[in-house]
C-alpha cells in the first residue's frame, strides 16, 4: 500500500510503524464527594502545574518549539477559561470534568473564529488531555516510548510531544492532518526529522508493518519490497555520506551566486546556523521579545538582543523583520481587541502604524545595534499591501538611522503592484507560507484545508514571478524567507522564477544547497516555466520531477 502525503525536507527513512495511543477517554460527570472549594484547588493546581510542564518541555526544546510551547502554556493559564472552570464547578461538575467541558467550549469558540485562532483549537485538546492527566495521576497521552527505533504514525502531534522526540528513536513522522506549514511541519523541519504529513489514510497503519517514508516525493510504502528496501538503504546511505561534505555558498551548476540564508526565531539559533552553512540571516523574527510581556521592551532591552544577533554574523546579511503580531500572536499592548477574522485584520505593518511608538522604538533600537555591530543589517516590514505602507515604512527607517529597509510581499497585493512597491524600497522578501494561504483563501495553520496551503501552485509561483521581474527590472534584490525555500526541488523553480536568494531553516540548508548545485540558471527558468503551465500544485511538482529526472539522465549518458 502507498500513501500520498506532503513530504517536509529530502529525507528518507525504513522502519516499524508504531502509532500514537489513543487520548484519554471523556471524563464522566460522576459526582466526587468532596466540596466545591476542594475541586476548584484541585483545577488550579493542575493548571498551573500542566502550564509549568509545557514551558520546562519549551526551554529543554529551544528555537521555535519553545515559542509554540510557551504560547500552550498561556492557554492553561488563560484567566477565562480559569472563570469557566470554577463556574462548572461550582455548578455541581468534577474538576477533571469542569476542566474538560470548559476547554471543549473555548476549542470551538476558535475554530468557529477561523484564521490563525482555529489552529490553536487543535493545541487546546492537548492541553486538556495534560490537565486531566494530571487531577487523574496518570501519564498524558504522548509519543510511545519502546526500547526499539520506530516509524510514528499519528492524527497530528501536538507541539509538546513534537518539540522533545527522541531522534535516536523516531526515525520518521507520518501523519493524517496537517500541512506544509502545520506545527508538526514547522518543528520537523526545524529538528531534521524526515516527515510526511496530510497523508488521509495513514491511520491504516498497523503497528509493526514495515514502512519506506521518503519525503522527497511524500510517498509512505508500505510493507515495502527487498528491492525497494535495497534502494532506500543506498539512498540513504549516499544522502549521509553527502551530509558531511565541506559546506560552501550556494550557487547554481553554472556558478549563479543564490546566497543560502537562515530563519531564526531568536538569537540562540545563530550558532547552529553558522555550523549548518548559513551565509547570514533571511528572516529574524523579533516577537520573541515582546510575546512574554505585557508591555512593550524598551529601546535599551532591544538593542541588547540586537547587539547580539549582529554580533554573532559580523560581516554577514542579516534581514530583520519588524514584530508582526496580531493573528495568532496577539498582544496587549498592541492590539488585544478582539476581531471576527484576526488573519485579515490590523496585524504586521498595520498594528504597528496604529502603535507608531513602539515601531519607533523598534527601528531606533536596531539603529543603535546596527552602529555598534560589523554585521549589514536590512529591516524589513511585515504585511504590507500598499505602495503608501511602503513609503511610509521605508521614510521611517531611514529617518531613524537604518540605510536597508524593505517589505514582505505576503499579500497577492503587493506581488501584483511589485513594480511600484520596490520602486520606493531596497528589496522585497517573499513569505510564502502567507502567500499562499492569502492566494488560495486557506488557513495555513488549519489541517481541513491543508491540501490548498501548497506553495507549489501555479497561481502562488505566478505571484512570485510578479516579484521577481520586478526586482530584475528595477536591480532590487529579491529573497524567499517562506518554508517553500526549504523544499529543494521548488528552490530551484523559485530562482528561476527570480528569487536572488533564499532563507529557511537551517536544518533544510544542506539539501538545498546540493539541489541548486545539480542545475543551472537556464535550467532554473525551465523548471519555472514546467511549473507555471501545470493546473495544479501536485501536477507542478510532478512534471518538475519529471524534468529534472530526464534532464539528470541525459546528462549521466552525456558523459558515458
Amino acid at each position: 500500500m502507498n500513501l500520498q502525503g506532503v513530504g517536509i525536507g529530502r529525507g528518507l527513512a525504513l522502519g516499524p510503524v508504531l502509532r500514537m495511543p489513543d487520548p484519554l477517554p471523556e471524563p464522566s460527570d460522576a459526582s466526587s464527594g468532596v466540596t466545591a472549594d476542594e475541586e476548584k484547588v484541585r483545577a488550579a493546581g493542575a493548571l498551573a502545574a500542566t502550564a509549568a510542564d509545557i514551558r520546562i518541555r519549551g526551554q529543554r526544546a529551544g528555537g521555535a518549539a519553545k515559542d509554540v510551547l510557551e504560547a500552550q502554556a498561556f492557554m492553561a493559564e488563560d484567566p477565562t477559561l480559569r472563570d469557566d472552570v470554577d463556574t462548572r464547578i461550582v455548578a455541581g461538575k468534577t474538576a477533571e470534568r469542569a476542566v474538560f467541558e470548559a476547554f471543549a467550549a473555548f476549542r470551538d469558540l476558535l475554530t468557529s473564529m477561523g484564521g490563525y485562532m482555529g489552529e490553536r483549537a487543535t493545541d487546546l485538546n492537548d492541553v486538556s488531555q495534560r490537565v486531566v492527566a494530571n487531577l487523574q495521576g496518570v501519564s498524558a497521552p504522548g509519543v510511545p516510548n519502546p526500547d526499539y527505533p520506530f516509524v510514528l504514525v499519528a492524527r497530528d502531534l501536538a507541539p509538546a510531544d513534537t518539540a522533545l522526540l527522541d531522534l535516536d528513536k523516531v526515525l520518521a513522522l507520518v501523519t493524517s492532518d496537517g500541512g506544509p506549514t502545520s506545527h508538526t511541519a514547522i518543528l520537523a523541519r526545524e529538528k531534521a526529522i524526515v516527515a510526511v504529513v496530510g497523508a488521509p489514510d495513514a491511520l491504516q497503519l498497523a503497528d509493526g508493518v514495515t514502512v519506506v517514508v521518503d519525503a522527497t516525493t511524500g510517498l509512505v510504502t508500505a510493507s515495502p519490497t527487498d528491492d525497494e528496501i535495497s534502494a532506500a538503504r543506498s539512498t540513504m546511505a549516499a544522502r549521509a555520506a553527502a551530509a558531511v561534505t565541506p559546506v560552501g555558498p550556494g550557487a547554481l551548476a553554472d556558478g549563479t551566486l543564490v546566497p543560502l540564508l537562515a530563519n531564526l526565531g531568536s538569537v540562540a539559533g545563530a550558532a547552529d546556523a553558522l555550523a549548518k552553512g548559513a551565509e547570514g540571516v533571511g528572516l529574524f523574527r523579533t516577537e520573541f521579545l515582546f510575546l512574554d510581556s505585557d508591555r512593550a521592551p524598551s529601546v535599551a532591552e532591544q538593542q541588547e538582543k540586537y547587539t547580539q544577533l549582529l554580533t554573532s554574523f559580523a560581516g554577514k546579511k542579516v534581514v530583520v523583520r519588524a514584530l508582526d503580531a496580531g493573528a495568532d500572536k496577539p498582544l496587549s499592548f498592541l492590539n488585544d481587541e478582539p476581531e471576527e477574522n484576526p488573519a485579515l485584520g490590523l496585524r504586521g505593518l498595520r498594528a504597528l502604524r496604529a502603535n507608531e511608538s513602539i515601531l519607533r522604538d523598534q527601528l531606533s533600537a536596531l539603529a543603535a545595534a546596527d552602529a555598534a555591530t560589523e554585521a549589514e543589517l536590512w529591516v524589513m516590514a511585515p504585511m504590507v499591501s500598499t505602495v503608501e505602507e511602503t513609503r511610509y515604512f521605508t521614510t521611517l527607517a531611514r529617518e531613524l538611522g537604518l540605510t536597508t529597509a524593505g517589505v514582505m510581499v505576503e499579500v497577492p497585493a503587493a506581488a501584483l503592484l511589485a513594480d511600484r512597491i520596490l520602486a520606493d524600497t531596497d528589496f522585497a522578501s517573499i513569505g510564502t507560507n502567507d502567500l499562499t494561504q492569502y492566494t488560495l483563501a486557506a488557513d495555513r495553520l488549519l489541517g481541513s484545508v491543508a491540501s490548498f496551503q501548497d506553495p507549489w501552485h501555479p497561481a502562488v509561483l505566478r505571484l512570485v514571478g510578479e516579484v521577481g521581474r520586478a526586482g530584475a527590472l528595477l536591480g532590487k534584490p529579491v529573497g524567499i524567507c517562506g518554508e517553500a525555500a526549504a523544499d529543494p526541488a521548488l528552490a530551484v523553480v523559485l530562482v528561476g522564477l527570480g528569487a536572488t536568494s533564499l532563507s529557511m531553516s537551517p536544518a533544510a540548508l544542506a539539501d538545498v544547497r546540493a539541489e541548486l548545485s545539480r542545475f543551472t540558471l537556464d535550467q532554473a527558468k525551465e523548471f519555472a516555466e514546467i511549473a507555471l503551465s501545470a493546473n495544479s500544485a501536485v501536477e507542478a511538482r510532478v512534471a518538475v520531477a519529471a524534468a529534472a529526472s530526464s534532464l539528470t539522465n541525459t546528462t549521466l549518458t552525456e558523459s558515458e
